[in-house]
């Protein structure tokens, strides 16, 4: 027998699944892990372990710290420019989505902007978990018609003499900014330089001017 696609069935289970699930999003995720440990489908102690290992190592800690080398090691500067991919690998973050990397440069006359506006490929093992508006139609659409106005509503103004350069993120080849190093900061130590440093900034929708 063939099998057939009944869409009001469908559309009923779908009623029945979400009203037995609490309406606001964290609850709902916790009821979800709820009945994956329950059912013996995820252990909880490796959950925890890569929440925290994403929320507190991963990124964008990482990324932060590839920015504050590349503002205080020109010589880092200059590789992770050529081939970010093995400039990132040096600093032991090697991992999946890093090795199709290129790092692009804030200056006074071009501000970069990241988006992906087929789906929402991000360079998570050093930026960690993309944010939820990087993934939204909105911003895959705008970002690229509107890159100024996108700017503005996230708070950057982009001078007029300032091009805004849009760059278009793909399962081959991803890319992160590298912002322009607030002003006095000269005497801040790498670990201060990367407090500094937001997810944000590494997309292209944070301005660090003013931060320190």
């Amino acid at each position: 027998m063939e099998p057939s696609y009944d869409s009001e069935k469908v559309a009923e289970i779908h009623r029945h699944l979400h009203s037995h699930l609490p309406p606001e999003p964290a609850l709902r995720v916790k009821a979800l892990e709820s009945l994956l440990v329950e059912k013996g489908l995820v252990d909880p102690a490796a959950l925890d372990a890569w929440i925290e290992a994403y929320t507190e190592e991963i990124g964008p800690k990482r990324g932060a710290m590839v920015v504050a080398r590349a503002w205080t090691d020109p010589d880092f500067r200059a590789r992770l420019l050529d081939d970010a991919g093995a400039a990132v690998a040096e600093m032991g973050f090697a991992g999946q989505a890093s090795g199709h990397l290129k790092a692009v440069e804030n200056t006074d006359t071009t501000h970069n902007l990241v988006v992906c506006t087929l789906c929402s490929c991000y360079p998570f093992a050093i930026l960690g978990m993309a944010p939820a508006w990087y993934k939204a139609n909105e911003y895959r659409a705008r970002a690229v018609r509107d890159p100024r106005g996108v700017l503005s509503e996230f708070g950057v103004t982009v001078g007029e003499g300032v091009a805004v350069q849009v760059w278009d993120s793909t399962a081959e080849l991803r890319y992160m900014v590298i912002p322009q190093r607030p002003a006095g900061t000269e005497k801040f130590d790498q670990s201060a330089l990367a407090a500094l440093v937001t997810r944000n900034s590494m997309i292209g929708t944070d301005d660090l001017k003013g931060t320190a």
